[in-house]
């Protein structure tokens, strides 16, 4: 079993979208604690360290295989706690950060919440070490848009943030990174010529892949099976299976 880290409920179907068309045996449980963000916007990441740490244990204990944090603001706590969990710990953006480093050195980042824009540009600039690659990242905060998300206006918010990446030419970058999974949707807008990428697919695709190399005798359950867990209150998610409205 894998269990995803969601600051957003909105990221469930999402997941479980992905999960059906690319990983049909792979089975979900997610936990949702939208708190952990605002925590985090309010003070900082690190402020949120013992909450994560306390959803990871949960979630091992649970039978986890793996566990992969959607939240790009607080990947980098999961990350650095998860180092001494039992199971794998994986932020979603990392596989996105790298593809960004090997498709070229000039990353524009493009978040809509300010707190997301440190931790990608850390994190592409960590992933241009390891690959001994140069990297110049410049950070481009939409945030007009999230106020849209947060009315729940996605369509109006993916259009913006698709009409951020459109006004970015081959003359600015060589690679576009949409740093929240709640962006995803723009990359199937953008008309601009540069390479757009985003996380949800991949990230998910490298926790498929740990789940699995950490897998013990097991019994297989349904492909359909999907769980959805809120940590802050029961009112946070309508259902498994989407989100009502």
């Amino acid at each position: 079993m894998l269990a995803l880290l969601h600051t957003s409920p909105v990221h469930v179907p999402v997941f479980d979208a992905l999960r059906d068309r690319h990983h049909p045996h792979l089975r979900l449980r997610h936990f949702v604690d939208e708190e952990l963000l605002h925590r985090a916007r309010r003070e900082s990441p690190d402020a949120v360290t013992d909450e994560v740490r306390a959803v990871l244990d949960r979630a091992v204990a649970e039978g986890a295989r793996a566990v992969l944090c959607t939240c790009s603001t607080i990947g980098g706590v999961a990350e650095t706690v998860g180092a001494g969990a039992k199971v794998p710990v994986l932020r979603v953006d990392r596989p996105m950060a790298a593809a960004a480093v090997a498709a070229g050195p000039r990353v524009v980042a493009v978040a809509t919440v300010e707190s997301t824009l440190a931790p990608t540009v850390a994190l592409i600039e960590d992933e241009a070490r390891r690959a001994g690659r140069p990297v110049t990242v410049r950070p481009l905060l939409v945030g007009s848009a999230w106020a849209r998300f947060q009315a729940g206006d996605t369509e109006g918010y993916v259009r913006e943030v698709a009409g951020a990446a459109d006004a970015i030419g081959s003359a600015d970058a060589d690679v576009i990174v949409l740093a929240q999974a709640s962006m995803a949707p723009a990359q199937h807008l953008t008309t601009t010529p540069v390479p757009t990428l985003s996380s949800p697919r991949p990230g998910l695709a490298a926790a498929a892949r740990a789940t699995e190399t950490t897998q013990t005798t097991q019994t297989a359950l349904p492909p359909e099976t999907s769980v959805a867990t809120g940590i802050s209150g029961p009112a946070e998610l309508g259902r498994a299976d989407g989100i009502p409205g």
